[in-house]
């Protein structure tokens, strides 16, 4: 049965790997904010171990470009972020699958957290911490634009504008940001979270791509079945000279009757066809 695509309230449906995103996500808040109350010394730790921190992932903490976005900061930017995933997050589940879905968002933040410890090494910007789901977020929405270029969408439950200006918009804003607190890798990561929305799309949710990978494998695949038709008559060719006989093939592997030998490539009934 196909999936229906919103609630008789005009909200998203509130299942598949967008459940689970949103489930794992405010859990992961919710026990942060309790730590945070009650043991606020585990809580820090956790908060250390889980958030993406360049100094950190010099030394060895690489685990840190996956469990960034499941650690929650300012409410307002994890609510903004989380509700990002849950109105944009089921069409661009339902066009691509729950686990290609799931592979975009981890996938997204890797790229984004990747590019943004990247630029950190300069040493001058992109300082400091960085967190939350926004960047994945901000992947899901290219990746929404890309398969719905033309589509408009309602902006704040009251604007209905094209989905290429609300991409406009939030690169526009988080810029912005940016700028006001001194290139901060947390926004470098936001921003790089659009940049690696295309890449995932161009890399592994186009057609284009799937027709170009298929169509390489299969021209790998025949290349190497006449390498090897070419070898066997390279054999046979051996093997019947030890015999006294003499037997030709042409550059392509087909044999060549004796009377036909002027002829290339199957040019004679009698011979092998590609």
């Amino acid at each position: 049965m196909a999936r229906s695509t919103s609630s008789e309230f005009g909200l998203p449906p509130f299942i598949g790997a967008v459940r689970q995103i949103v489930i794992v996500c405010v859990a992961f808040y919710v026990f942060q904010l309790l730590l945070a109350a009650f043991a606020p010394a585990v809580g820090s730790a956790i908060s250390e171990i889980g958030i993406l921190e360049p100094n950190h992932v010099r030394h060895g903490w690489i685990w840190q470009f996956i469990t960034y976005p499941f650690m929650g900061g300012d409410p307002w930017q994890f609510a903004v972020s989380l509700a990002g995933v849950y109105f944009i997050g089921p069409t661009v589940e339902d066009r691509i699958g729950a686990e290609k879905f799931w592979g975009l968002f981890l996938g997204s933040s890797i790229l984004a957290g990747l590019a943004g410890f990247a630029v950190s090494l300069t040493g001058k910007i992109a300082q400091g911490p960085a967190l939350t789901v926004g960047a994945a977020t901000n992947a899901i929405l290219m990746v929404f634009y890309l398969f719905n270029r033309n589509a408009p969408i309602m902006a704040f439950f009251i604007l209905r504008i094209p989905i290429k200006w609300l991409v406009v918009f939030f690169a526009a804003l988080e810029t912005a940001y940016l700028l006001i607190n001194n290139f901060a890798l947390f926004y470098f990561v936001l921003l790089f979270g659009l940049g690696a929305g295309y890449v995932w799309y161009s890399l592994f949710l186009s057609r284009r791509t799937s027709l170009g990978i298929s169509e390489k494998y299969f021209s790998i695949r025949n290349s190497y079945y006449r390498w090897k038709r070419r070898r066997a008559a390279r054999k046979f060719e051996v093997y019947m000279r030890d015999h006294d006989r003499t037997v030709t093939f042409d550059e392509h592997g087909n044999y060549i009757p004796p009377d036909d030998s002027g002829k290339k490539n199957g040019g004679s009934k009698s011979g092998w066809v590609n």
